[in-house]
């Protein structure tokens, strides 16, 4: 699970840089600042987590704790739920979708994932 979180991560980490290029250069073309805004927290938080996916990488040789690979699921999961709903609300407004508003449900959704994987990260610590 080392190698698999490190790997998760490092790919998140140069995504983010990527999708966050995007977002500053060509997404101000097509959307306002608002969803410009919105899609940059998304940007946020994907390399937030994504070094949190590293730190649970490198704590893994240390700590071997399952709790490390709770905690490390729910960082993956709370991008995909959290920043790729704000990805998603930025694309459809983008293209000028509506009636997919809901999608806007998911992102606490994946915020208390992110919660949870820090909540675990912390037990684990403190466990050894």
């Amino acid at each position: 699970m080392q190698k698999l979180f490190l790997g998760i991560g490092t790919f998140l980490a140069g995504l983010g840089v990527i999708l966050g290029a995007f977002g500053a250069h060509g997404l101000k073309k097509l959307v306002g600042l608002e969803t410009v805004s919105t899609y940059q927290t998304g940007v946020q938080y994907q390399m937030y987590h994504a070094f949190a996916l590293l730190i649970v990488g490198m704590l893994y040789e240390r700590l071997n704790n399952s709790l490390l690979n709770y905690a490390g699921a729910l960082f993956i999961a709370g991008i995909v739920l959290f920043s790729g709903s704000l990805y998603l609300l930025a694309s459809l407004k983008a293209m000028n979708k509506v009636g997919l508003s809901g999608v806007g449900i998911i992102t606490p959704i994946g915020g208390l994932f992110f919660i949870a994987g820090w909540v675990l990260l912390l037990v684990a610590v403190l466990k050894k």
